[in-house]
C-alpha cells in the first residue's frame, strides 16, 4: 500500500510504503531507484505489517521492490504501475 503526502510546494512527496502481515516475514526492506537499490529496513508494527516513509522528488516515477527475510522479492500489490526489469521479472512503480 502506498500513501502519499506532498509538501506545501509540491516539489517533494513523503511516500509511506506499507506491507500487509500476510507476507509472513520476519524482516522486510524496501529497495529501489531512490536508494540506489540498497535495502532499507522497514519497521515491523505490532499488527505484523511493515512500514517505512521515504521523501521523494515529485513529478517522477520510481522503480522499487520489497526484499523479505533477505531472500524473497515481492512487488507492492497496490503499486501505481509495473514495469519489466532486466531480470525478466517486474518492478513496482510509484508515481509522485
Amino acid at each position: 500500500m502506498l500513501k502519499k503526502n506532498y509538501s506545501k510546494t509540491g516539489q517533494v512527496c513523503r511516500v509511506t510504503f506499507k506491507l500487509p502481515a500476510e507476507v509472513e516475514a520476519n524482516e522486510a526492506a524496501i529497495v529501489g531507484e531512490f536508494n540506489d537499490w540498497t535495502p532499507e529496513s522497514m519497521k515491523k508494527l505490532k499488527d505484523g505489517t511493515f512500514s517505512v516513509t521515504v521523501s521523494l522528488d515529485a513529478e517522477q516515477d520510481y522503480r522499487f521492490r520489497y526484499l523479505l527475510d533477505g531472500e524473497r522479492w515481492e512487488n507492492d500489490w497496490a503499486a501505481d504501475d509495473y514495469r519489466t526489469n532486466e531480470h525478466g521479472t517486474e518492478d513496482s512503480i510509484v508515481t509522485v
